[in-house]
């Protein structure tokens, strides 16, 4: 025994084809509203939204508000959904949940706003305080001495003091040069005849002493006379 397929119904099939398309639905105009709690439910927040822009003139609350119930609390907490509905039983308000939704965004937007602009605030003074400790310690730097050096280590550059590994390589060449070396022999070579110069005092002015002796001998013998 076969079982017999119901066939869909034109309506049937309508709904599901514009379920199929929901992201394309719109105004719905005059639609039914037992068709609208078909359809509507599958619509997310941005497509309901969309349909209840959409739809002026058409109060779709009857079928919307139960959606925007559940979707303010699958949002922003059950708690939440709770303290919402005691506040509007104590001041004796309804309002629609289209609207809770769209006040409870504008305030989390407003929160967000509010908060990326103090990190704003914050990255931009942080940035400042390095960028003024930056040109703190620019400041405090001592100048590279370049200077040349003519102690015992021998003529040439302060290769110590040369933090440039490129630059320090070739001064120690410069250093380490036929020429240099050449330099440094003439050096010690001068040193040594200085110091083999015997250290003999000869009398500045010869005339003066021999006169002055002459005129101590005369002075001598005039007191014998």
């Amino acid at each position: 025994m076969y079982r017999v397929r119901k066939i869909p119904s034109l309506v049937d099939l309508c709904v599901n084809k514009a379920i199929d398309n929901i992201r394309f639905l719109g105004d719905v105009g005059e639609t039914d509203i037992h068709l609208l709690e078909r359809i509507l439910p599958h619509c997310t927040v941005d497509q309901l939204m969309h349909v209840e822009k959409s739809s002026e003139g058409r109060d779709l609350t009857p079928v919307t508000d139960k959606l925007w119930k559940k979707f303010y609390e699958r949002q922003f907490g059950k708690e939440s959904t709770t303290t919402v509905i005691e506040r509007m039983r104590q001041k004796r308000v309804a309002f629609r949940w289209i609207q809770l939704y769209e006040a409870k965004m504008q305030d989390i937007e407003k929160n967000e706003s509010k908060a990326a602009d103090r990190i704003k605030q914050s990255y931009l003074k942080e940035n400042a305080r390095k960028q003024s400790r930056q040109i703190q310690i620019c400041s405090k730097v001592p100048p590279s001495s370049n200077k040349r050096s003519f102690g015992g280590s021998g003529y040439g550059y302060n290769v110590a003091n040369t933090k440039n590994k490129i630059l320090k390589k070739a001064k120690i060449e410069v250093l380490q040069s036929q020429e240099m070396k050449n330099i440094k022999a003439w050096r010690r070579n001068a040193v040594q005849k200085s110091s083999d110069i015997p250290s003999t005092k000869k009398p500045m002015f010869p005339g003066r002493e021999s006169a002055s002796t002459s005129k101590n001998t005369s002075t001598h013998m005039a007191k014998r006379w």
